[in-house]
C-alpha cells in the first residue's frame, strides 16, 4: 500500500516555504527577505540623509594647532603682564623666559626639587607643573616681590643671609618662597613642623640646621 502522509506532508511544507512569486520567508515571524531588506535599505538612508542635513547646517569647526599662541594675561608682583604664548607653556617658563624674572629656578622640572616655588594667591605652588594658562586670574608673587617698595628685604629673606642659610644659592629662591607660605600657613611652630612642611624644598648644599633657624627667626619678626 502506498504511503502518502511523506509526500502530503513534503508538500506543505514546500507550499508553506515558498509563496506564488518564488519568495522564501524567513524561519521567525514569516517576514520575507524581499521586506527585510527593503527595511534595511530605507533605514540606512535615513541615517545619511540626516548625516548629510547636519553637515550643511553645522559644519565642523576648523582645527587649531596647539601651537598656536593664544593671549594671557598674568597679575606678577602686581603688575599685569599680557602674553602671547603656546598653551602648553608652564608658569615657570613663562616667568623665565617670556616675563624675564629668572629669580625663580628651573631645578628638576619634574616638580621634586621645589626650586621653581613661587606663591600663588598667598599658596606655594611648584611653577614648573602649573600652567602659565592656569594662573590668569591669580595674584603671582616670585622672589623678585617679596622685597619692599624702597628695597628693603622682605624678613625672610634677611634672616637667611643672618642664618647663612645657603650655599650656591641656587635653591635659595624656592626656599624663602616656600618658607613665607610655611609661616603664613602656621605651620613653624616647632622645628620638627618646619622640617615637615619644608620637605619639598631640596637642598643639595644641606644647609637644612640654617634654613630652620632662618624660618624661626623671621616668623618672629612676620607675627610682629
Amino acid at each position: 500500500m502506498h504511503d502518502t502522509s511523506s509526500s502530503a506532508g513534503n508538500g506543505v511544507g514546500r507550499r508553506d516555504t515558498q509563496d506564488g512569486g518564488g519568495r522564501d520567508d524567513l524561519a521567525t515571524g514569516g517576514v520575507s527577505r524581499r521586506n527585510f531588506l527593503t527595511s534595511t535599505v530605507a533605514s540606512t538612508m535615513t541615517v545619511t540623509l540626516l548625516d548629510t542635513a547636519r553637515g550643511q547646517t553645522a559644519p565642523a569647526p576648523a582645527r587649531v594647532s596647539p601651537r598656536q599662541p593664544v593671549p594671557l594675561s598674568l597679575t606678577v608682583n602686581g603688575q599685569e603682564r599680557r602674553l602671547a604664548l603656546d598653551v602648553r607653556t608652564s608658569l615657570l617658563d613663562a616667568l623665565r623666559e617670556h616675563i624675564g624674572l629668572t629669580g625663580t629656578k628651573k631645578g628638576c622640572d619634574h616638580g621634586q626639587c621645589g626650586a621653581c616655588t613661587v606663591l600663588m594667591d598667598g599658596t606655594r605652588v611648584l611653577s614648573c607643573l602649573t600652567f602659565a594658562a592656569m594662573a590668569q586670574g591669580h595674584d603671582i608673587v616670585t622672589i623678585e616681590g617679596l622685597a619692599g617698595p624702597d628695597g628693603a628685604l622682605h624678613p625672610m629673606q634677611q634672616t637667611f643671609i643672618d642664618h647663612d642659610a645657603f650655599q650656591c644659592g641656587y635653591c635659595t629662591p624656592g626656599q624663602i618662597m616656600s618658607a613665607v607660605a610655611c609661616v603664613g600657613e602656621g605651620h613653624a611652630g616647632s622645628d620638627a613642623e618646619i622640617r615637615e612642611y619644608m620637605s619639598g624644598n631640596l637642598c643639595r648644599c644641606a644647609c637644612y640646621p640654617n634654613i630652620v633657624d632662618a624660618i624661626t627667626d623671621a616668623k618672629a619678626k612676620m607675627e610682629t
